[in-house]
């Protein structure tokens, strides 16, 4: 017969046993944190997966000063993460839409810097200068223009044209600073246009510059 501390020392043992007991793969309370963990882990792979995600959108394949006109061949598709509308995704909303600033190559095109032919504010004049062309001067560059004319009082500079895009540079004969004939196209604002091409018809001489960054 066993003795009460016996009986009490049992009783003890066997509720810790229960306490402690295992719990089963039908525990609800397990089942239901498994569930939890599955759903954290799937959330994640959700949230990553979003963040890697990119989007196909149109970019400048060359510099692209003010007046150009663009083509097919000015255009190249890269895919980045840039969310809402503020650059064209598609080639065909920027064919044949004229540029309004200088937009560099590799750039993401503006949709902004887009404007039709008939809205756009300049016009593309050809400027010739028998004057030694800086090598930095090329498509879109930003560069003043200069007339020189000789005076009782000697020679005398006139800046006729400020901060005007260079739209393209055509060099015929000779090196960059050993003569020749060089032609520069730059977008001239229309209100411009008149005082520029009253300058350049005069007998002076005319220089093209590079403005100052």
């Amino acid at each position: 017969m066993m003795s009460p501390k016996g009986e009490s020392m049992t009783t003890v043992a066997g509720a810790v046993e229960g306490r402690v007991k295992r719990p089963s793969w039908r525990d609800p309370r397990l089942l239901v944190g498994l569930v939890l963990i599955a759903l954290a882990v799937a959330a994640v792979v959700v949230v990553v997966d979003r963040a890697d995600v990119t989007q196909p959108f149109i970019a400048a394949a060359r510099d692209l000063p003010p007046g150009t006109v663009i083509s097919d061949a000015d255009l190249v598709v890269v895919h980045v993460k840039v969310g809402g509308d503020a650059y064209v995704s598609q080639a065909s909303d920027a064919v044949g839409a004229v540029v309004s600033r200088t937009v560099g190559e590799g750039e993401l095109l503006p949709a902004a810097a887009l404007v039709s032919a008939d809205t756009y504010g300049a016009r593309t004049i050809p400027v010739k200068t028998s004057l030694p062309l800086a090598e930095a001067v090329e498509r879109g560059t930003v560069v003043d223009l200069w007339v020189t004319v000789d005076e009782d009082a000697g020679p005398r500079s006139t800046l006729v044209g400020e901060a005007l895009a260079v739209v393209d540079v055509k060099r015929e004969g000779g090196s960059l600073a050993g003569g020749g004939t060089q032609t520069v196209y730059v977008a001239v604002p229309t209100g411009e246009v008149a005082r520029v091409l009253a300058a350049v018809a005069t007998d002076g001489e005319i220089a093209v510059v590079a403005a100052a960054s």
